[in-house]
């Protein structure tokens, strides 16, 4: 995060291209804190559809093979669900 630009925090950017987004165009990634300094803030990143799709298609990739739970079901494992619940959203 302390490599994004206040416009990716607060997310009028994408994370990853750096796009300006719409509330049309963006796929929200969930408030964090992230610890800077001393103190917490708080940003709001979001991302366009291509590379949020690219991005959680990757993560979903690499997580499960060596996830127990993914190998033997693919449902039972929440960040598995979560991957790819959020690669459905952001096709919309």
């Amino acid at each position: 995060m302390g490599d994004l630009s206040e416009q990716q925090q607060r997310g009028a950017a994408c994370v990853w291209c750096g796009t300006s987004l719409t509330a049309e165009t963006a796929v929200d990634l969930g408030e964090r804190r992230i610890r800077v300094l001393d103190s917490h803030v708080t940003v709001f990143p979001r991302g366009c559809r291509p590379c949020t799709v690219q991005a959680a298609f990757r993560a979903l990739h690499d997580h499960a093979p060596g996830c127990d739970l993914c190998v033997a079901e693919a449902g039972s494992c929440d960040n598995g669900v979560a991957l790819r619940r959020l690669m459905r959203e952001a096709r919309r």
